[in-house]
């Protein structure tokens, strides 16, 4: 007989993201219960009520505990959502995203006359759900026959805005049948595909295995919708068997079976796929003595323990190894690395041994979940350790940003690092940090819950202070450094320097008087200063900005000479003169009796701000910065020229 699983059974998106939450939960030491069963899989909620998860009714029930609820994947309508609040209840919405998208859809209004037209099952919870958030009139429909009914005892239906939305496990052929309905009723409907794309690829693939095969077995909760729609798929191709577990099944239901199929709904664990799996394949192989199987049967592990595994077989999902057991044993990829990205046949090879940490046993079904991730983080956990009582400095990389501060994965540990404890200043953006290499101390850790809190910025402050060190050592008036704007004030700029801050007064950023440092330099801008003065005992340094060659005075020596005419810009006005500029940075003075080769009372008679005059440079003193200038000169060699062109005539 050939056994083939489909690639697509076992945990969808939605059914693992909720059921992981509840697990991160438990790590974390949170008191929890369910708002009703977290998924249809009857193994896997008994479990959870082994480790004390009680799945409640109503939210009240949580009360009592001090529990916090979490949501099922199948979500609550609104009003669940209004009780919760009303009752105080802390939460976690484990609530599929793609029946959060639905939600979104029905709870718009769509005006007075809308009707909105669920596609499902009205029993099922999540159905129940999407109808609890509809803000217009609602109608459940499981078939086109039931849609076609509807319509007509409602003559008036063509009149209304009809808006149609799907479980998300809806048979997609029943969705195209009710859809081809609805568009002989209503010329426009608002029609909103809300299958979930892996339950469509999922009943794609049992339809096409179970058309190949001669047998099919769906493996899933009695209660679960769309392992229900995959044994109708299956049957109306191929004798079908539905069961919850490997128990169910028997030798005599597969004799003369040459090809088996096998398929699983989106709520079935994987170990429950595998045993089925291995179930089969031990009814069809026999090749242990009865002395090796007698030995086998008597060898058990337990939670906790600490196991070799050989590689046997790589899926995109997950490894399976054999400990040497009577157990199939498998490792979730998300228990082989945190790396997101990372792909199974790019970490582990067919053949190879990993030491790995038993997370589950599964007696009854012969499975056992390890972990390799979990068995490092062990013995990074010790270093973390170590590296606390030695005051040692750990490197690693910033994970994620939670509230409160930051986590730093480091030798497959996550340390938490404080928002107070994680940057150089409270003002800074711990997003900033995000996927970011750290380098971190470990304040205090817990041995039994295996936690740690570290600081960043005890770091930080380490190598600032040894950075300063090495600046008092070195520094000398007149050494130029390159430099951070760090903050400013009204009187000046503040440098960082690397370890050490300086100061330049707004007297020493510009040759030009300034009123605010802030129109020469901003603060993170890459500066270039000068030490002008030190102060060993305070530990203070006075900056210098500006530069000696660009000293307008300087400019102005070699560019101008008294006598020289220049077009100049008259900034101010007095009673006694005009203040001219001649470059930026220098002006000069026009007296009143310099402006004009006539009488004038002022001179605004004259002049206006921000015109350009030509006039002569007739003084210049650089030791008092004072430059006196004519324009009546020029003006009196004019009327010279005019003169002695008219005597020559």
């Amino acid at each position: 007989m050939t056994i083939e699983v489909a690639k697509t059974a076992g945990f969808c998106f939605g059914v693992n993201r909720a059921v992981q939450m509840v697990y991160d939960l438990l790590e974390a030491g949170e008191p929890i219960c369910t708002l009703g069963p977290i998924i249809h899989n009857l193994q896997l909620v008994q479990e959870l009520e082994q480790k004390g998860v009680e799945a409640v009714a109503e939210p009240w029930e949580a009360l009592a505990g001090g529990k916090k609820v979490v949501i099922r994947s199948h979500g609550v309508a609104q009003s669940v959502y209004d009780d919760i609040a009303a009752l105080g209840l802390d939460y976690v919405d484990a609530t599929c995203p793609f029946v959060g998208k639905i939600h979104q859809i029905v709870s718009a209004d769509y005006g007075a006359d809308a009707l909105v037209l669920i596609a499902g099952d009205a029993a099922h919870p999540e159905v129940q759900a999407i109808k609890g958030h509809c803000r217009s009139s609602s109608r459940v429909v499981a078939t086109a026959e039931e849609l076609e009914e509807f319509v007509k005892n409602a003559p008036n239906i063509a009149e209304k805005q009809l808006i149609l939305v799907a479980q998300t496990t809806l048979n997609v052929k029943e969705w195209a049948n009710i859809v081809k309905t609805l568009k002989k009723v209503c010329t426009n409907p608002k029609i909103f595909d809300t299958i979930c794309s892996a339950t469509m690829l999922r009943q794609q693939e049992a339809e096409s295995l179970a058309a190949r095969a001669d047998k099919m077995i769906v493996v899933g909760g009695r209660h679960s919708s769309n392992t229900g729609k995959l044994y109708a798929i299956c049957s109306r191709h191929c004798s079908t068997i539905w069961v919850e577990t490997a128990s169910e099944l028997d030798y005599n239901d597969f004799a003369g079976v040459e090809f088996l199929g096998i398929t699983a709904g989106a709520s079935t664990p994987a170990c429950i796929i595998k045993e089925v799996q291995k179930t089969m394949s031990d009814i069809l192989t026999d090749d242990l003595s009865f002395e090796e199987m007698l030995n086998l049967s008597f060898k058990s592990t337990y939670t906790g323990e600490k196991v070799t595994g050989v590689v046997t077989s790589i899926a995109p999902n997950e490894v399976a190894v054999d400990i040497g057991t009577k157990h199939a044993g498998y490792v979730p990829l998300s228990e082989l690395t945190d790396d997101p990205a990372a792909k199974t046949e790019d970490l582990v090879k067919k053949g190879d041994e990993l030491e790995l940490i038993v997370l589950r046993v599964n007696d009854v079904e012969g499975t056992v979940m390890l972990s390799k991730k979990r068995l490092d983080a062990i013995a990074g956990f010790e270093k973390v350790v170590e590296a606390c009582d030695n005051g040692e400095v750990l490197e690693g990389v910033v994970t994620e940003v939670v509230r409160g501060g930051v986590l730093v994965l480091t030798n497959g540990v996550k340390v938490f690092i404080p928002a107070s404890q994680a940057t150089r200043s409270r003002n800074d953006n711990l997003e900033d940090l995000l996927k970011q290499p750290v380098k971190f101390k470990i304040l205090e850790y817990n041995r039994q819950r295996r936690r740690a809190v570290g600081s960043i910025r005890a770091v930080l402050k380490d190598e600032r202070k040894a950075l300063e060190n090495k600046f008092w050592e070195d520094v000398e008036v007149g050494k130029v450094y390159h430099g951070t704007v760090k903050s400013l004030t009204d009187y000046g700029a503040f440098i960082d320097l690397g370890g050490v801050d300086g100061m330049v007064h707004i007297s020493e950023l510009s040759w030009s008087k300034i009123k605010h440092p802030s129109q020469v330099v901003n603060v993170g801008d890459q500066v270039e200063v000068y030490v002008k003065d030190i102060d060993s005992e305070k530990r203070k340094i006075s900056l210098g900005y500006k530069k000696s060659e660009d000293n307008p005075w300087e400019i102005l020596r070699k560019n101008y000479a008294v006598d020289d005419v220049a077009d100049v810009k008259i900034v101010s006005l007095t009673q006694f003169g005009a203040f001219a500029q001649i470059i930026p940075g220098v002006d000069g003075l026009i007296h009143i009796s310099q402006i004009s080769n006539e009488r004038i009372n002022k001179p605004a008679d004259v002049l206006k701000v921000g015109d350009v005059v030509k006039a002569m440079i007739t003084e210049i003193d650089f030791e008092k910065k004072r430059i006196s200038l004519s324009m009546k000169v020029l003006l009196n060699d004019e009327v010279a020229e005019d003169n002695e062109t008219t005597d020559a005539e």
